[in-house]
């Protein structure tokens, strides 16, 4: 569904992504780790549209999408969440949910004036279809708690719903367990696994959490230094010495040859 083409990204003489080659396929939930400073986010902003890269390709479905900018992406069905959640603090649970379709007409004023029935037909629609995705999170509770007033689990779970309001064909996920309890992290777990499985929504999702990493993913792709480093199953690159020494400074051989 996305390949990525031989992408580098450089501010300035500093490259934080370079001559990234990779592809994501259709269905999968696909991981993406690397220690901080890897070039994970800056990835995500390039395939999601937020800057160009300074060289390389990126394709959807076939498709090169280099140069669209994220509204474009959106309609295409490539979708992002941020691991600092941006709600509408002042609206509900559900009002949040309902600004995101695009091409409503009641944002056009000569119909909310001169098509009001239309403009009150489609807005329930697409209220129907907020609490349809309430339901489904399964937070019929937070329906009309203002958005500001939710925890940090709580708006990662709204995130997640927004990308319900809409045909989503892929949805990149930049950490969505960063500060949030180990209960509702289950809950956004299982959410991701259903909308994969019952929906067909692919997934690629930055995180550090690796037993959330490890229940949701495979293919599980590595980045250090702004480089492609390694991919494979979880336990794969786990056991992979580049890994671990990326993460840790050192690897189990050095590891062994300085306790010998």
């Amino acid at each position: 569904m996305i390949k990525v083409e031989n992408v580098t990204k450089r501010f300035g003489g500093i490259h934080a992504v370079n001559g990234v080659s990779l592809e994501i396929q259709q269905g999968s939930i696909t991981g993406l780790i690397g220690p901080n400073g890897a070039g994970k986010t800056t990835l995500f902003n390039i395939i999601a549209g937020a800057f160009p890269p300074t060289s390389g390709k990126i394709y959807l479905d076939g498709d090169d999408v280099t140069e669209l900018e994220p509204h474009q992406l959106f309609h295409k069905g490539l979708l992002r969440t941020f691991q600092i959640a941006h709600e509408f603090s002042s609206l509900t649970v559900l009002e949040n949910l309902m600004t995101v379709p695009g091409g409503q007409p009641g944002e056009d004023l000569r119909h909310a004036w001169f098509n009001f029935a239309a403009v009150r037909a489609h807005e329930e629609k697409v209220r129907e279809r907020a609490r349809d995705v309430i339901e489904f999170l399964e937070i019929p509770h937070l329906e009309n708690e203002l958005a500001g007033n939710l925890s940090g689990g709580q708006k990662k779970l709204l995130e997640l719903g927004r990308t319900m309001m809409v045909d989503a064909k892929i949805v990149f996920l930049d950490e969505v367990g960063a500060g949030v309890n180990r209960t509702l992290l289950q809950t956004i777990a299982t959410s991701i696994q259903r909308l994969n499985k019952e929906r067909g929504y692919t997934f690629c999702l930055i995180e550090h959490d690796m037993d959330f990493i490890a229940r949701l993913c495979d293919p599980v792709i590595v980045m250090a230094e702004g480089k492609l480093l390694t991919e494979g199953t979880v336990d794969e690159v786990m056991n992979n010495e580049e890994v671990i020494e990326a993460y840790l400074g050192t690897g189990r051989k050095h590891k062994r040859v300085s306790e010998q």
